[in-house]
């Protein structure tokens, strides 16, 4: 007897060893269910012939970078994938009531949608978990940040709209396997831009979205196709590009009412032209690269460098037609004639003389000079006169004095001719000038007007 009862007292605190063992928590007992016959390289269907439904949906929430060079773009989206798990199915009162748990991704099968515009892994975070519920309903739920393949218009630039498309599909299996639909209605997801950061370069329109399939093969593949529609903010670039290359043309035009005779005009204009210069290679990087196509704004500051080249050459032809000497000019029969039609004075400039100081003995020796005096006078002058040689001398000297005066009139006469052709001259190339600025300044603002509206 005393060795039964010491038998139970040393056997007593065993049992209570074992009563207190913890048990298994519910949530790691369905966990061990779900998993223990799953298989996550099966499609989770009990009839093998019927397709597992993925509802997809998609938010937009940045847009980091639009490269024009290699027509790529990167945008932050978050991402959801819904389907059903036949095998995935528990009695919430089973298991304390649990109806939904956390399970890994690659514990359970995942359907194999991709991108099809995919060029590059982003900086993605990583999201290795997924929701189920009791029902089998898989949530995946994940940010994704996408870099993709864009067909990028970059001829409209600052002011263009990009359209760039997300088409997810399944890389294997057709729609008799696995078929896409949405999970939000479509004008639900085009108008959804609360996730949106919108204080960026990029500002989104909207994001409509269609599905269609596409038969390869002998079958069919399920494609939903979201299109992301984007508009730059061209603030930025009228304040730093447009603006200060409309100032340097005012300033070029304006740089006409300098007097064509004036040695500071052709320094100003080049001064116009260096900083122009510089102005555009600062500026090199805002400008968007295409290889394809050259934007607009590029042809537009091409445009205005030829146009700034071609208001200096004007200026140094006018000042070339100033600075003639004596024999291109008295060469120049066209130059003449324009004169002789359009000059001020109203002497011709065939009979203007552009000669020396001509001293009273030169008078006798060319005898081309006219005078007021009559031909008795001046001979009575050139007579020897015993009784006056003072007299003589005196008259000789303000005929000579006279001559030079009349000649140093003529040269001036015929200066202010020339000067007079030469402000003619340079206000028709003025006008023409004009005339070219205006007609590009319409047809670029038709052209942009003609893409904003297609």
């Amino acid at each position: 007897m005393l060795s039964v009862f010491w038998l139970l007292l040393s056997s007593a605190p065993l049992a209570e060893l074992v009563a207190d063992k913890p048990k298994r928590s519910a949530l790691n007992q369905l966990t061990r269910t779900l998993l223990r016959k799953n298989d996550c390289g099966v499609r989770p269907v009990q009839n093998w012939t019927s397709p597992i439904l993925i509802h997809t949906d998609l938010i937009m929430q940045s847009v980091f970078d639009v490269d024009g060079k290699t027509q790529q773009v990167t945008t932050s989206i978050w991402y959801r994938q819904i389907w059903t798990d036949e095998f995935l199915v528990w009695d919430p009162e089973e298991f304390d009531g649990i109806t939904e748990i956390s399970l890994s991704s690659d514990a359970i099968w995942v359907p194999d949608l991709t991108i099809s515009e995919f060029v590059d892994v982003g900086e993605s975070p990583a999201i290795p978990y997924v929701y189920v519920n009791s029902l089998g309903m898989v949530k995946n739920n994940k940010p994704i940040q996408v870099v993709s393949a864009c067909d990028l218009e970059l001829y409209a630039f600052p002011f263009d709209k990009q359209n760039c498309t997300l088409t997810f599909r399944s890389w294997l299996h057709s729609v008799s396997e696995v078929n896409l639909t949405l999970w939000r209605s479509a004008e639900e997801i085009a108008n959804d831009q609360k996730s949106f950061m919108d204080d960026g370069e990029w500002e989104l329109m909207s994001v409509p979205s269609r599905y269609w399939q596409l038969r390869l093969d002998d079958r069919d593949y399920a494609h939903i196709q979201f299109n992301v529609l984007i508009r730059r903010r061209p603030l930025l670039y009228v304040v730093s590009l447009l603006i200060p290359s409309i100032f340097l043309m005012v300033v070029n035009v304006i740089s006409f009412y300098l007097p064509p005779n004036s040695g500071t005009r052709i320094t100003f204009k080049t001064s116009i032209l260096l900083g122009y210069t510089v102005f555009r290679v600062n500026l090199m990087d805002e400008m968007p690269a295409t290889a394809i196509r050259t934007p607009l704004i590029g042809v537009f500051f091409a445009v205005c460098m030829a146009l700034l080249v071609l208001n200096l050459a004007i200026s140094i032809f006018v000042v070339k037609l100033l600075h003639h000497n004596e024999k291109e000019v008295k060469e120049m029969s066209v130059s003449a004639c324009l004169l002789d039609k359009y000059g001020s004075s109203s002497q011709t400039f065939l009979e203007s003389n552009f000669t020396s100081v001509k001293t009273l003995g030169d008078v006798d020796q060319c005898g081309g000079y006219e005078f007021d005096l009559a031909p008795e006078e001046l001979l009575s002058l050139s007579e020897p006169q015993e009784s006056a040689p003072r007299l003589e001398s005196l008259l000789q000297e303000v005929v000579a004095l006279r001559l030079y005066l009349q000649e140093g009139v003529s040269d001036d006469s015929a200066q202010a001719d020339w000067v007079a052709l030469c402000c003619k001259v340079d206000l028709l190339l003025f006008r023409v000038y004009l005339l070219i600025l205006v007609v590009y300044t319409s047809t670029l603002l038709l052209l942009w007007a003609s893409w904003s509206s297609a």
